[in-house]
């Protein structure tokens, strides 16, 4: 079986699919009644290297299972398990466990290989269409769909099972007639059998069609429309622009628009209104999660039931996030207003998966152009550009209206693309990679080793350090921490629960939580403290471009969505800037940042009807931004506990 990511190339005004580019390789076969395995890909310079075998038992499920090789992060994967007597046991290097009475029970194996996936489908079919999971839960397995596929010039019939239990939503697998092959595809990465890579777009189609239907039926039952206008009275308001907070206010939003804002009792409430009393609360602005990778489906109710209203997404499938856009926009879907970066990358090994690609100046102009034509605000640059092409993309950027931001090219830096035009820099990381002369290649792993090896001896106050600072100040420049993402790589064990997910861990699905214990990057012997200490170093210089006036914008680049953004606002707490404007930053500062502040990022008459209502004060104690009761999009309110229950997240 191939493993395949696809990359979009758009030349003019035209977008023109490339073949999906060979990433990697899944390859089965049986011995002696055992199910060998060798699965791997690359992804960039990560991904993993997993060699499984397993055994069946005569009841359909694994009775023992062997995984050596190493994940996605090059870390170490030896997972064990085994099923005797009843009594199942097993061990990786995060977790151990047994189970006493494991009947008939299916392992779930930690490692990423999609072995035995088509096993899992017949045992539950053969159990009524469910199965229990070992370490925990329980997976379904409903038939939605089937076609016919040319395979080789014969035709083939494929049956599609959607497979629920191991995460927010169902996720679908394709298996013949046999039940033997089987596909899982998407316009992200697809695993399909050798010969079957031209049917992946129809698979995909299929697939996303299905989930966008459950999705829109999911809208029409969650979203709730007022017939007359909404008011919010008793509310603490929290007044963006200043960081203030007005006690006793009252708020009137008629259609998708704020009508009135004033002081209880003096404010007109329009007869026929639907009046929620918000006495003890707070009413802040929707937020802002300004670094995305937006998927269909789950991701945008997250984001609605977190608070969060508006999202950048910052490099995805360049035609299906235009619809996406489209129907979030139109609230066909429930998800946050999108505004949207395009990817440019250079060919080459380390290339993004997604996006436009460019080697030569007339093709990096090319693709500014198809970007700016279909409504994109912003260009991201990414890893494999080459560094000659960096101004063009920014002078055709900059004369379409458009931002330009991205990581720092291989063998440039930081100083480098600030000085040249950038107008943001994204992850922290990029930052102190800026101070570490050995590292010049930023493709590869080391932008993150080399970060953890020597990020703790940068002196934040050395004159180096405070020029770099300056640099972004003077040339207006932003920046996008991520440091939610460098928590979990930095201060992530096996074995222990994730800091970036120890508020919500007992609220996730079972398989969801078993991920936030595998912990984050492999770190090396005796590197521990110093691993953890360059994470207190990104926090550091985070902190001293907010001292100097360098905006920063609240982006995530990691999940779950919606929940990480308040985590990432929280670690900005953490480095020392103060609640109200960590509050300010993630509203009407990104606002102005996209140049949208006239119309969205506070709670002022004429703005949209983005608002939160939150049963605490996230301006004397953060992590209250995690308390929304009520959200309010275009006008349209939303319960969370409803949005959370339909992706099995406990309220």
């Amino acid at each position: 079986m191939h493993v395949t990511r696809s990359a979009l190339a758009a030349f003019a005004l035209m977008a023109v699919a490339l073949p999906r580019a060979l990433a990697g390789e899944y390859r089965e076969w049986w011995t002696n009644g055992e199910l060998h395995s060798v699965y791997e890909y690359n992804d960039r310079g990560r991904g993993p290297h997993e060699e499984s075998v397993l055994r069946v038992g005569s009841a359909g499920v694994p009775t023992s299972l062997s995984v050596v090789g190493h994940g996605y992060l090059k870390d170490s994967v030896d997972e064990k398990f085994t099923s005797s007597g009843g009594t199942a046991t097993w061990k990786t290097s995060s977790e151990h466990g047994t189970h006493a009475d494991a009947g008939h029970a299916y392992y779930v194996a930690s490692s990423e290989a999609p072995t035995g996936s088509q096993l899992l489908i017949k045992s539950a079919l053969a159990n009524g269409g469910r199965i229990p999971l070992l370490p925990s839960g329980e997976a379904s397995v409903v038939k939605s769909g089937e076609m016919t596929i040319t395979v080789r010039g014969k035709p083939v019939h494929v049956v599609r099972y959607d497979v629920g239990g191991f995460g927010f939503s169902p996720f679908p697998l394709w298996v013949d007639d046999s039940g033997e092959h089987f596909a899982s595809v998407s316009g992200w990465s697809s695993v399909v059998p050798a010969g079957w890579e031209a049917a992946v777009p129809a698979m995909t189609e299929a697939q996303e069609k299905a989930r966008g239907e459950r999705y829109m039926r999911l809208a029409r039952e969650l979203s709730h429309k007022p017939t007359g206008p909404l008011v919010i009275r008793g509310a603490k308001l929290f007044v963006a622009e200043s960081a203030s907070v007005r006690p006793g206010m009252t708020v009137v939003m008629s259609g998708d628009r704020i009508t009135a804002v004033g002081l209880d009792g003096k404010t007109r409430i329009p007869a026929g209104a639907t009046v929620i009393d918000a006495a003890g609360k707070m009413l802040i602005p929707g937020l802002w999660d300004m670094h995305v990778h937006i998927s269909p489906g789950d991701d945008g109710l997250m984001h609605i039931a977190a608070g969060v209203t508006n999202a950048r997404d910052m490099g995805n499938d360049t035609i299906s996030v235009l619809a996406l856009r489209r129907q979030f926009a139109a609230d066909s879907l429930i998800g946050p207003r999108l505004m949207l970066a395009g990817l440019i990358d250079g060919s080459g090994p380390y290339q993004v998966p997604t996006g436009l690609l460019a080697d030569d100046e007339a093709t990096a102009r090319k693709d500014v152009d198809w970007y700016a034509a279909h409504g994109y605000e912003q260009i991201k640059v990414y890893s494999s550009m080459k560094p000659e092409l960096v101004p063009a993309i920014i002078a055709e950027a900059h004369a379409k209206g458009l931002r330009v931001s991205g990581h720092v090219p291989a063998f440039m830096t930081a100083s480098q693309v600030v000085t040249l035009g950038f107008d943001e820099v994204q992850h922290a990381n990029m930052l102190l990679l800026n101070f570490l002369d050995t590292v010049k290649d930023t493709r590869s792993m080391a932008r993150f080793s080399a970060v953890g090896a020597a990020g703790k001896d940068l002196d934040l106050q050395s004159p180096r350090v405070r020029e770099f600072v300056a640099l972004f100040k003077s040339h207006g420049t932003s920046i996008d921490p991520t440091l939610t993402t460098f928590e979990g790589m930095f201060n992530a064990r096996p074995g222990t629960v994730d800091p970036n997910q120890a508020m919500i861990v007992d609220r996730m699905p079972p398989q969801v939580q078993r991920s936030f214990y595998t912990g984050g990057l492999p770190v090396p012997p005796g590197m521990d403290q110093r691993y953890r200490d360059a994470f207190g170093e990104m926090k550091g210089i985070v902190k001293a471009m907010y001292d100097a006036g360098v905006p920063i914008v609240a982006g995530t680049d990691n999940g779950p969505v919606g929940f990480q953004l308040l985590r990432e606002l929280e670690l900005y707490v953490q480095t020392g800037i103060p609640a109200p404007q960590v509050l300010k930053l993630a509203t009407i500062g990104s606002a102005r940042v996209m140049h949208h502040e006239s119309d969205r990022g506070s709670i002022a008459v004429g703005k949209v009807a983005d608002v939160v209502l939150v049963d605490g004060d996230p301006t004397t104690n953060i992590s209250d931004v995690r308390k929304t009761v009520m959200v309010v999009k275009d006008g349209i309110r939303y319960d969370p506990k409803e949005l959370y229950a339909a992706v099995g997240v406990k309220p």
